[in-house]
Formats: structure tokens, sequence, C-alpha cells
């Protein structure tokens, strides 16, 4: 199978595109260039994506904004790459005859929804979004424009929402892949089981690490946090007291993606063990301990 990855130099294409290799031919697309970028351009070259999608099989679309940009890009921009962007995404894999788009979304787009003031929330596909930013908006503006090209005979889409997977404190992350954030290479996973899903035109899945918690957790989430870890996360507990790291007070939301772990048949392998592993080990993405506030999604 060919398969095109849009951003493919970014930290999430960038994996995706090393995935996608040990089983497909995998040209990468993005803006900057990178060994994983075999064609370097804007999606607004029209000829040049053209190119890209001669004959691909299924393309997956990570190219986008994100978070971080917000404070300093306009909301027409925003648009601009997150939506038109997308857009001309769907119309050359169309016209090339591509049978597949895996669509690279957000947790993030739940907004407000993700946090109830008076429980923690149960984020999952069933969960109606409450978008807050530009972010949040183009991403679910992004999606809505897929399924409804796949509805009307287009390429079928497989949306992907995946949780935290950036550089962040230890302490932080370790606790976080316990209910929302997800390592790069099982992001990487996901997409490639993605590829193979069979199914309805268009299916939408949440994809975050393996839980501990439970949907009826939600208000000891809320309540009691640290009583909470001591009874589902033990060895997380352990590992904290050793280092000196304090328990979280708060624990805002679980993103479940039991209707990924069931449908696409995938797994997610690297949960807070590997988050400590990296630390003692000093790989760069994980960053010193920190008791400050977590950045926004």
């Amino acid at each position: 199978m060919k398969v095109v990855v849009t951003g493919s130099s970014g930290r999430i294409g960038r994996a995706i595109h090393i995935r996608l290799s040990r089983q497909h031919r995998v040209d990468g697309f993005d803006s900057a260039p990178s060994s994983t970028a075999a064609w370097v351009g804007d999606l607004a070259d029209s000829a040049l994506l053209a190119r890209a999608m001669q004959g691909a099989d299924a393309v997956v679309h990570t190219a986008a904004l994100h978070a971080p940009h917000v404070p300093h890009v306009g909301a027409a921009r925003f648009r601009q790459v997150n939506v038109d962007g997308t857009r001309r995404v769907l119309d050359a894999a169309s016209a090339a005859g591509v049978g597949r788009i895996v669509f690279t979304s957000t947790t993030a787009l739940y907004g407000s929804a993700a946090s109830p003031v008076d429980t923690a929330a149960w984020v999952d596909e069933e969960l109606a979004p409450q978008p807050q930013t530009i972010y949040h908006h183009t991403k679910l503006e992004a999606e809505a424009l897929l399924r409804e090209a796949a509805a009307q005979g287009g390429p079928s889409v497989r949306i992907l929402r995946m949780s935290r997977c950036f550089p962040e404190p230890a302490n932080l992350m370790a606790v976080f892949r316990l209910h929302r954030g997800i390592d790069a290479r099982d992001v990487a996973d996901a997409h490639a089981a993605a590829l193979a899903h069979a199914g309805p035109v268009a299916a939408t899945f949440v994809v975050s690490g393996a839980t501990p918690f439970l949907r009826e957790d939600c208000q000891a989430l809320h309540l009691d946090p640290q009583a909470l870890l001591r009874q589902r996360a033990p060895l997380l507990v352990d590992a904290f007291r050793r280092r000196g790291w304090p328990l979280p007070t708060r624990i805002d939301r679980v993103y479940s993606a039991q209707q990924a772990l069931q449908a696409l048949d995938w797994r997610p392998r690297y949960g807070f063990e590997e988050v400590l592993a990296h630390y003692d080990q000093h790989v760069p993405e994980v960053l010193p301990p920190d008791d400050g506030e977590p950045a926004r999604e």
C-alpha cells in the first residue's frame, strides 16, 4: 500500500511515518524539509499535492496548527491551515482515487465538556464536544468536512481524537498516562490500525493511554484522587513516594479509548513506567518535575 502522510516532519507525523514504513510505502508531505518529507511544500500548492497523491491508496492527514499556536496565530490562519488545508487534501485524494483518509484529530475539541464543575468527566465518543478555542473549532470543522465527503461517496474516513502527547514535566506526564495522555508510538500504532479498519464509511475513535479508572470512579476522582490512585494505581503511587513527588490533588477527566481498543484491535503499550524510565535516561521529551498547572490543550 502507498500511504501519504501530511505533516510528516512534525513529532506525530514523523512517528506515524516511521511506524507505517515497516509495512507500507510511505511518502511524507510537509512544509518543512526533513528526512521523512519526500514532498516539501504548502498544502495550498494544489499541483504539488496532486503529484504527491498519485498512486496513493491512503492518506494520513496530521498537518495542522495546534493549541500552542492559539496565542500567536489569528483565526483566519487557523481556518486556512486546519479547515481549508483539510479540504485541499480531501480534494486531491478524491481526484487521485484514494480510498481511505485517516485524520489526526484531538481530544482537546471536547473543550468545556471535559471539565464539569462537580465531577470528573468521562470522555468518549458519545460526549458532545463543546469547543472553546479556534483550535478546537477548526479541528471539529475539519472532522465534519471529511465525514460529509465520506457519506457522499468520497474516501472513507477514520478520525482519531488523540489525547495529550507532547513534552511535559515527568510527574505530570506520568499521571496523565493514566487518564489523559498517550505516547507518540501508541498514536502511530493506532493510525496503522485505522488504515486497515473495515466497517462504515466514517468512524471516530478516542485514542489515549490505558487507564485503570472506571466510569463509576468519576466522583471519587473529583473528591479524592489521591485515595483512588492508591487503589487503582499503587505502582505509580509507590514510584512517586520513592522519588518524593506529590500526587495530584485534582484529576478532572478520563479519556476512554475503549471503542478504539475493541474496534481497531489496538493496545497502547507505553504507560507511566515508560515516562519514568525516559526521565531516568534523560530523554529530552520528558521534562524535569514540576508542581505547576498543566499547559492548555
